[in-house]
């Protein structure tokens, strides 16, 4: 499933998180995207960890980016507590730029290497379908 963030989304993402530069640089990538947040995470993935580009062959980086968050996020009550707190309040720069922090952290601390923009991407993705769909979602199965 590609989601995509409106110009609308971005622009208000762009003006809530105005102070925080790795933010505006993500913000700026998904402008670039139209908004696709697979392409753009892949753009800044590559940009940060690698020259090659990721090939087709097997799972996507993104998705198994998305199941080990998974993973951890759904089962994070203080992640969850962030996130409800920035839903309750969307104009608050520190809740979402603390929101950012906290995933660059909790990823870091399962050998997933998210610098601060990529980590804007993925926010975004999550605020955008909501925790409770990130966390129950899974591909569907082709059926023969």
């Amino acid at each position: 499933m590609d989601i995509q963030l409106t110009t609308t989304e971005i622009n208000s993402a762009r003006e809530v998180l105005q102070d925080y530069e790795p933010a505006q640089h993500a913000l700026e990538n998904l402008q670039r995207h139209s908004g696709n947040v697979k392409r753009s995470f892949q753009d800044l993935w590559i940009e940060k960890n690698s020259p090659s580009p990721i090939t087709q062959e097997r799972e996507s980086l993104w998705e198994v980016t998305l199941r080990v968050l998974r993973e951890e996020l759904c089962g994070d009550e203080g992640f969850r507590g962030q996130l409800s707190d920035y839903t309750k309040n969307p104009g608050s720069s520190p809740l979402l730029t603390g929101l950012i922090v906290s995933l660059v952290g909790i990823a870091g601390t399962q050998g997933l290497p998210l610098d601060p923009a990529i980590a804007t991407v993925v926010v975004l993705y999550i605020l955008k379908i909501g925790l409770n769909i990130f966390c129950e979602y899974t591909e569907p199965v082709d059926n023969p």
